[in-house]
């Protein structure tokens, strides 16, 4: 019985190293437990980006946080940046209506001399201007994560112009955070039912010998 019990386990634990060969990449996120943050890329507000990134890993529980990249299991790298700037807006209009009549007449004789002369004008002009000011936020981030072997099992690009409670920086970070939490948890569950149908199609082995 130890001996079949053996075998079992043995078989259980053979298939699962086969499969991995084999997934795509993205599954390969289901063994991602520790993760250490590189600097990053981009303008002056990229390491606060590091550390909103941090911040909002660390509040999903799905990961652990280190600063030692030879402990990680992968290696979250990419750029932030964050952008402010002054949009102008100019527009103009105008509207002119301008009118001109004129008649004239003359006539001399010995006796009599008459002339006659007769002119009109009209003229309308009106023009309206105007200049707004408009102060712009944006904030963009692409990260990508790396395993030990370099190769690029999960990867995303954020933007956002802020919201109501939240700055477009931190926005970005959330959104990065949440789709790879998201993404993480499905390749979990499935890993795991991977390996309960695993286990159970061994045991039913074992049975029938």
């Amino acid at each position: 019985m130890r001996r079949l019990s053996a075998f079992a386990l043995a078989l259980a634990a053979s298939i699962p190293a086969f499969a991995v060969e084999v997934r795509p990449a993205e599954a390969a996120l289901a063994d991602v437990h520790r993760i250490y943050i590189e600097q990053l890329g981009g303008g002056k507000t990229s390491d606060q980006f590091r550390d909103m990134l941090i911040a909002s890993m660390q509040g999903t529980g799905l990961f652990v946080l280190t600063e030692n990249p030879e402990r990680a299991d992968a290696t979250l790298k990419g750029s932030g940046d964050d952008l402010i700037y002054t949009e102008q807006r100019g527009s103009s209009d105008s509207i002119g209506v301008h009118a001109n009549a004129g008649e004239s007449s003359s006539s001399r004789a010995q006796s009599a001399g008459a002339s006659s002369s007769l002119s009109a004008g009209v003229g309308v002009s009106d023009s309206e201007s105007s200049h707004s000011q408009e102060r712009r936020h944006e904030a963009t981030g692409s990260v990508r994560l790396v395993d030990k072997n370099g190769d690029v099992i999960w990867s995303t690009t954020q933007e956002s112009a802020g919201g109501k409670f939240r700055s477009a920086m931190a926005d970005v970070a959330d959104k990065i955070v949440r789709q790879l939490a998201d993404e993480t948890r499905k390749m979990r569950e499935a890993a795991a039912e991977t390996r309960s149908k695993t286990t159970s199609a061994a045991a039913d082995t074992v049975s029938s010998r």
